[in-house]
């Protein structure tokens, strides 16, 4: 049984005939032909392809690799001209690019694969990069409501045009989950780096994706990179001790929180805490200066108790006015040196390729939810088995297992 769904495994990642050693053959039954027809049928589901080249300009020999595997498919001309719009660092056209990967329509979403496979591309052929060899600085802000993540990146981005970065804002707003809808409301707090030329900032529903980013933030990163953008700022949404995905997607993971701490803070003082690279203490300004200075104190203190994630940088802590703009250029120097570091000892390289197969097998996992969900068998049998679950006549791994029966069967017809 394990021979064949290797070989089945082999089938699905190299696109082509199943190849079945013949100790196999003797074995027989439902299971194994549920799961080769199966795979077969999540193949032909998931199938996409890449752009055609223009008949003016050769096909590079990377393209020519990727095209062996997944075949060859034109770009909509709309596609086409948000690719051009990209290359011009058109910032409406990154606005209706990220629209264009985050549409649930499945030929839209296949042209916005076939977009974002063009950017890696025309990023890989680009002769100039920066410190490390990356094109761009990676920076994630998380922490608990009322931090002040929207004012701290108001100011910071301001300050970061002014030495002349462009600047890339992507905002995850949460979604209701009685409606489903969002407020996206962070642009709003944003008024002067909104107007800003050389900063772009886009707000986007959380979508009851966990982790306190959307589903679709990874590519949307790739897409501002594309456009020009050398500084990508992701805020998430109000997170807990757990919510760190932002960490599997940028360079820097920076922890803001405020300086009255209490209670509010206990929940994410472990975890969170443990993978942040920096942590700033916001609103300290005021009668909140004092506060900020002990929570200040208390997480240097943590922190020396916390294991190190990298072999040469010691997480910070320091303490900012997102108001009067105190530490914000202390802070930068950090960020700056942390680059520096990391880069020269090649950890950041690492950790992008390392990132590249989260999100890969991360994006694995939504789609087959997201099949197994719309399959027709699975939404007649899904109402009455979950009848039957709340009730306790099954329990709930029955019905799962229920449910993936049918769904393997419906996948083989």
């Amino acid at each position: 049984m394990c021979t064949i769904q290797a070989s089945a495994f082999r089938g699905l990642c190299k696109f082509s005939r199943w190849k079945v050693q013949d100790s196999c053959k003797t074995v027989r039954g439902m299971k194994t032909k549920l799961f080769r027809h199966g795979i077969q049928a999540l193949h032909r589901t998931f199938h996409t392809s890449i752009p055609q080249c223009s008949t003016t300009t050769p096909m590079s020999p990377s393209l020519q690799n990727v095209e062996k595997i997944l075949g060859v498919q034109k770009m909509e001309e709309s596609t086409e001209k948000l690719f051009v719009g990209l290359m011009r660092h058109d910032r409406a056209s990154l606005a209706r690019a990220i629209t264009l990967i985050e549409s649930s329509n499945v030929q839209k979403r296949r042209q916005g694969q076939l977009l974002l496979t063009s950017v890696l591309e025309h990023l890989k052929d680009e002769d100039t990069v920066s410190s490390g060899g990356l094109r761009s600085f990676r920076i994630g802000l998380s922490g608990p409501p009322g931090a002040g993540k929207s004012t701290f990146i108001e100011y910071f981005g301001k300050y970061l045009t002014s030495l002349g970065h462009r600047v890339a804002v992507l905002a995850v707003d949460p979604s209701s989950s009685t409606t489903g809808g969002s407020l996206l409301a962070d642009k709003t707090r944003m008024p002067k780096l909104s107007v800003d030329p050389n900063a772009f900032i886009r707000p986007s529903p959380a979508s009851g994706t966990l982790g306190g980013v959307a589903r679709n933030t990874n590519e949307a990163v790739v897409l501002c990179e594309g456009a020009g953008f050398d500084i990508i700022l992701i805020e998430t949404v109000g997170v807990g001790q757990s919510e760190f995905a932002v960490l599997d997607m940028v360079d820097l993971f920076c922890l803001l929180i405020p300086p009255a701490g209490g209670d509010e803070l206990q929940g994410i003082k472990r975890g969170i805490v443990e993978v942040s690279d920096l942590v700033v203490v916001n609103k300290s300004d005021g009668d909140l200066e004092p506060a900020a200075r002990r929570i200040q104190a208390e997480y240097i203190s943590a922190l020396k108790f916390m294991k190190k994630r990298s072999r040469i940088w010691q997480p910070k802590v320091l303490r900012i006015s997102s108001i009067k703009g105190n530490g914000i250029s202390e802070l930068w120097e950090l960020m700056c040196e942390f680059r520096e570091m990391l880069g020269a000892a090649g950890e950041l390289k690492s950790k992008r390729q390392r990132q590249l197969q989260v999100w890969m097998w991360n994006h694995i996992r939504d789609r087959v939810l997201d099949v197994f969900r719309r399959q027709h068998a699975v939404v007649q049998q899904l109402p009455e088995l979950e009848d039957m679950v709340t009730k306790g006549l099954i329990t709930p791994g029955l019905a799962a297992d229920i449910l993936l029966e049918k769904f393997l069967v419906a996948m083989a017809k």
